[in-house]
């Protein structure tokens, strides 16, 4: 037992030990000169790193102040010993907090990243690495080791390594300098690309970096991130490309329906993506006024709104006006526009002239970091996922269901269909109300990504036509390649060439392949195609 009460009173000896720390540390916090405090809270951090956080925060946070002869921080009504972490009874009568310039702030909200990389928690830690990463400096060199050392997370250590590395470039040791200048070869941050170019260059008649063995490696260094940053963008590209033909997949599929079958340029095709948009936005408004515990889901309750209202202004549209004007193609197409002239003056006159805002909720916030330049964003990744489940769904209704073999043989042979008791004129009216519910879809899903505005289809209805018509009218596989396709191609040229001089070469481009393949990339299979 006395062995077991010794022992107690060590423990108890050594922790009060490692909570106090030695006044004279703290002192020059409170100096005038700003290189002096700097100076201070870096010596105070390689000294005490678990102690001194919670001192680094008060004077963050201008609560760090100056009793008489010590250091106080004052917690609400309590005055606390800086040092000894003790409450002062009673408190002092004349306290003068201690105020900190930018310079200083900058400095201390680097200090305090480094201790928190001895957190127990690992997100502290990871969240800590990340900063000093981005701020690291020679000053740090010794926190950084000790944090290696106790770092245990491989993620976490690989980043502390950069962070060492970048932090050694300032040593005086040409090959410290060196062994520093390969770490950070290894990055694909564009931030370290830029940490590395100094040390290429000359100042006046010297170099900024005068060991010629580190400069060669820091010019190594450079290409090889380079090269990795060229690939990470081009990445980016694909994938904004993808999420382009997502929703020009979406914009075309209807159109390929009712082109197929009925021959119809619907010009208010557009206007059908408008109404899907703006059903988002009526459902996010009833959501926020009726249901706002449960905001987040207005988009769940927005996809089958969007469908039917746009499905129900696409049979009316047939019903109405196009079902008169079949064989028509001119008056057809001079209709439609007049129809989308018309629904974009309801849009106005119903929702204002401007632009509405749809917010996107809280689980489509943020994405997926790739790479340090590459973010993949979670509203166009469940855009690209509903646009395949939309297109699965339109798969499964033209080839496993009455419906769609009904519209493949109108869409083949229409006469010989009507022969054989196929009702085309009802067929008619469900396919142009299908593929208006399908670009309500697409509106939906714009809206996530673009403004809500009257004139928001306009913008597609071109691009929705070349999807079509370069894929092969009626064909699902043909509007699948060929929206993706150019979606992927606009976005590469976009990026080389710029977005105006990118559209003139698709256009040009697909011009030159309607004249050679004007079937599109995959022609109706059939006796008999209407042309």
């Amino acid at each position: 037992m006395r062995t077991i009460g010794l022992l107690f009173c060590g423990w108890l000896l050594s922790a009060s030990c490692l909570a106090a720390i030695d006044p004279v540390l703290l002192k020059p916090l409170a100096a005038e000169d700003s290189d002096t405090r700097i100076a201070a809270i870096a010596a105070l951090a390689e000294a005490a790193p678990e102690e001194a956080l919670p001192i680094l925060q008060a004077l963050s946070e201008g609560s760090l102040a100056i009793a008489g002869e010590r250091m106080v921080i004052v917690d609400g009504r309590r005055v606390l010993d800086a040092a000894s972490n003790a409450e002062i009874k009673p408190a002092p009568g004349t306290i003068e907090t201690i105020g900190i310039n930018n310079r200083v702030r900058r400095e201390l909200s680097a200090a305090m990243a480094a201790l928190r990389l001895f957190s127990a928690e690992r997100a502290v830690r990871w969240q800590a690495a990340q900063e000093v990463t981005a701020s690291a400096d020679a000053k740090m060199l010794p926190l950084l080791d000790r944090a290696l050392a106790s770092e245990t997370d491989g993620e976490i250590r690989s980043r502390l390594q950069m962070a060492h590395a970048q932090a050694s470039l300032g040593s005086t040791d040409a090959e410290v300098r060196l062994a520093a200048v390969r770490v950070l070869g290894e990055s694909s941050d564009p931030r370290v690309k830029q940490l590395l170019l100094p040390l290429t260059e000359k100042r006046g008649d010297g170099w900024v970096e005068p060991d010629g063995a580190v400069r060669a490696a820091a010019g190594t260094s450079i290409r090889a991130i380079e090269q990795r940053l060229a690939w990470a963008e081009n990445l980016g590209r694909a994938f904004t490309g993808l999420s382009l033909g997502s929703i020009l997949l979406l914009a075309a599929l209807g159109l390929a329906i009712t082109y197929g079958v009925m021959g119809v340029i619907n010009m208010a095709h557009g206007e059908l993506l408008m109404v899907g948009a703006y059903s988002a936005w009526v459902m996010q408004s009833v959501f926020r006024a009726y249901f706002p515990e449960a905001i987040d889901w207005y988009l769940l309750a927005a996809v089958p709104v969007g469908f039917l209202a746009a499905a129900l202004v696409g049979v009316l549209m047939e019903r109405i006006v196009i079902r008169h004007l079949y064989g028509r193609p001119l008056e057809t197409l001079l209709a439609t526009w007049g129809i989308s002239l018309f629904l974009m003056q309801v849009a106005r006159t119903l929702f204002g002239a401007q632009n509405v805002e749809v917010a996107n909720p809280a689980w489509l916030a943020g994405g997926i970091e790739v790479l340090p330049n590459l973010l993949l964003p979670w509203n166009r990744i469940i855009i690209v996922a509903f646009s395949i489940a939309v297109l699965s769904a339109m798969w499964a209704i033209l080839n496993l269901s009455r419906l769609g073999m009904f519209v493949r043989a109108v869409t083949q042979n229409r006469p010989m269909a009507g022969c054989v008791g196929v009702p085309t004129g009802r067929i008619d009216t469900l396919a142009f109300g299908l593929g208006a519910g399908i670009a309500g879809l697409g509106g939906v899903a714009l809206s996530q990504i673009a403004n809500v505005g009257p004139d928001m289809g306009q913008g597609y209805i071109v691009d929705s036509f070349m999807v079509v018509v370069l894929g092969g009218v009626g064909q699902l596989a043909g509007a699948v390649w060929a929206a993706l396709g150019l979606g992927v191609f606009t976005k590469f040229l976009e990026g080389w060439t710029g977005a105006v001089v990118a559209k003139i070469v698709v256009l040009v481009f697909i011009i030159i392949f309607i004249q050679k393949r004007p079937q599109g990339l995959f022609a109706v299979k059939g006796r008999f195609v209407e042309s």
